[in-house]
Order: structure tokens, then C-alpha cells, then sequence
């Protein structure tokens, strides 16, 4: 416990207590039917972030990050790994040496570490994970397609989760609701009809288009 709790370690402990506690409130928002990821893109602007001349360093800093890349709350966790790794890491070392630094120092150095590590993971994952439906693909060029409910059941309650392909091969994660007289078991292939501020509808693909659902 000691290694977890001294002095020097403290920010890094804090670091990965807010990343198990992001990790545990995500999950337990999945299970609902919603995310605190598609909302904290959504609310702070998550591809504005990859025009970082509209947004002056902050904007740049993101952008380089790769933040148009995944998710921002998973960037956000992946930073903090990286930064309590890099921090215990670099503390054990100084221990082996000599003695730890100071929590501020080792803070520093371990932020340091964990920048570049964290564009570097971004990017793998980037080509991992599914990104949540943004204005890079607009909303009205998701109607039509055939995918896979991946959270459901969806029905006129809370929104589900819908994973379609679009014409570009790249796939979405799209939170979406049955339209009216349906319910549509997880695992059910489905045809968005609608959709709008990011909340879409979907209907039972019909036989002839369930038969390959593109997001499989």
C-alpha cells in the first residue's frame, strides 16, 4: 500500500482512481442505453477540436493529440493511464537512484511522457474502436443504411445503440430508438429511417436487406 499512498506517488494513485471511476460510470451508463463519452464529445465540440486554428492552443493541442480520432472521453482515459504509469515508473526509478522527487517533479515529468504516449495510442486505437456518429459523415448520409443493434432491445424508451457501415467502409456507433409499433431485439438487423440531433430511428430491415447487414 505504501507504493500506492506515499508522498510521491499520490497524483499518480489519484490519476488511476479517476480512471477506474470514468471506466465504471461509463459502463454503468451502457448499460441504460446512454454514454457519458457521445455526450462529452458532443458537448465540447469533439471535431471542432481537429481544426485547431479555431481554437488557439488548446484546439492545437487536442488536435495533435487526435482527438478527431477517438472518442474524447477515451482520449481522456488513455492520458491518464499513461500519466500514472509514466509517474510510478519514473518514481520508482528515482528510488532505485537515489531517492523520489518531489510529487510536483515527478507530476511534471510523467505529464511529459504521457503526452506523446497518448498520440501514439490514440492513433491504434483510432483504427479500434468505433467512433460515435459525428458531422464528419453527416446525419441525413446515415438514413438508409442497414446495420445491427448493439445495445438494445430498442423501443420508444430509451435510446439503444445501432452499428451501421457507411459508404466509406468506416463503421458508427449511432444511439438510436425503434420507430413507433416496433421493438427490436439486441443482435436484430435494422433499417435507420430517421434521424435527428443525434437520436435516430430504426426500423426491422426487411428480409431482403437483413440477409447481409453491412455493419456485420
Amino acid at each position: 500500500m505504501d507504493a500506492l499512498t506515499g508522498a510521491g506517488v499520490y497524483p499518480f494513485t489519484i490519476a488511476g482512481l479517476i480512471l477506474v471511476g470514468l471506466v465504471a460510470v461509463e459502463l454503468c451508463a451502457m448499460l441504460v442505453g446512454f454514454s457519458m463519452s457521445s455526450l462529452l464529445s458532443h458537448d465540447l465540440g469533439h471535431d471542432g477540436f481537429a481544426h485547431g486554428a479555431d481554437h488557439g492552443v488548446l484546439g492545437a493541442w487536442m488536435s495533435w493529440l487526435n482527438a478527431g480520432g477517438v472518442p474524447l472521453l477515451v482520449l481522456l482515459m488513455v492520458w491518464l493511464a499513461s500519466f500514472a504509469i509514466a509517474g510510478f515508473v519514473v518514481q520508482a526509478m528515482a528510488h532505485a537512484v537515489s531517492a523520489p522527487l518531489p510529487a510536483l517533479a515527478a507530476s511534471f515529468v510523467a505529464a511529459v511522457l504521457a503526452t506523446p504516449a497518448t498520440r501514439a495510442q490514440s492513433r491504434l486505437l483510432a483504427r479500434i474502436i468505433p467512433r460515435e456518429e459525428t458531422s464528419v459523415v453527416s446525419q441525413t448520409e446515415l438514413i438508409g443504411l442497414v446495420g445491427t443493434v448493439s445495445l438494445g432491445p430498442l423501443d420508444q424508451g430509451k435510446p439503444g445503440r445501432v452499428r451501421v457501415r457507411d459508404r466509406h467502409g468506416n463503421i458508427h456507433v449511432l444511439r438510436a430508438k425503434a420507430a413507433a409499433g416496433h421493438v427490436i431485439a439486441q443482435g436484430e438487423a435494422v433499417l435507420v429511417v430517421d434521424g435527428a440531433a443525434g437520436l435516430y430511428e430504426a426500423i426491422p430491415a426487411p428480409a431482403d436487406l437483413a440477409a447481409r447487414p453491412p455493419s456485420n
